[in-house]
């Protein structure tokens, strides 16, 4: 098939002004609870990550969720990994959730900090062994001659550190990304889609109808 000849139309809602919550966390989390909840959505925590490093050049990657907070949005990786050392660069990111299923995205812009050692600790035992291990086995991002050279690493570890407590590296933790920006978007017939922007401002957040 001509990729020119795929389309489809998009049918499932509306988005409209009067239904939105005037704080786009509340809204993200309103979409978000209807994600978690729909059987063909595998990984609702999942999110692009844009980042730009010192040389101006832009790069992506998928990573999850962790937490939403009042504040904004963590999700935990190394810091000595790509993305660390960009937002170490540049700390203004954006994230994109596509839950194409649910015919919605949702663009967020903000600003990424590092989470202090006490967060970092607590979500670090929180999580399951054999992760603990994959951290402090993996140097994020660094090449790798070939993968057994990695689960060898990883075995050795779990051997070394056996009816132990995994050290957490030193080098991973959480960051967190305070937006500024939102943009809430639900498909529609016509390609006439539904878009609503929020921007912070100095007496709160300005909501605007976008055009598709």
């Amino acid at each position: 098939m001509d990729l020119k000849d795929v389309r489809r139309d998009y049918t499932q809602s509306h988005l409209r002004r009067d239904a939105l919550a005037d704080n786009p966390i509340e809204q993200f989390k309103h979409w978000f609870n209807l994600a978690q909840q729909h059987a063909s959505l595998s990984d609702p925590t999942a999110f692009s990550l844009a980042t730009v490093d010192a040389n101006q050049r832009p790069h992506q990657r998928i990573v999850l969720l962790k937490e939403v907070r009042a504040d904004g949005f963590v999700f935990y990786t190394s810091y000595d990994s790509s993305k660390g050392r960009d937002i170490a660069a540049n700390p203004q990111v954006g994230m994109h959730f596509a839950w194409l299923a649910l015919e919605q995205q949702i663009r967020i812009e903000g600003t990424a900090q590092r989470l202090t050692a006490e967060e970092n600790a607590a979500y670090f035992y929180s999580r399951p062994r054999a992760s603990q291990l994959g951290a402090l086995a993996s140097q994020q991002s660094a090449p790798i001659q070939n993968r057994n050279e990695l689960e060898a690493r990883y075995h050795q570890l779990t051997e070394q550190y056996q009816d132990q407590t995994v050290p957490m590296p030193s080098h991973w933790g959480g960051f967190l990304i305070r937006p500024d920006y939102f943009e809430f978007w639900q498909g529609g017939r016509y390609r006439l889609h539904d878009r609503f922007s929020y921007q912070a401002t100095d007496n709160g957040w300005q909501i605007t109808r976008l055009q598709p």
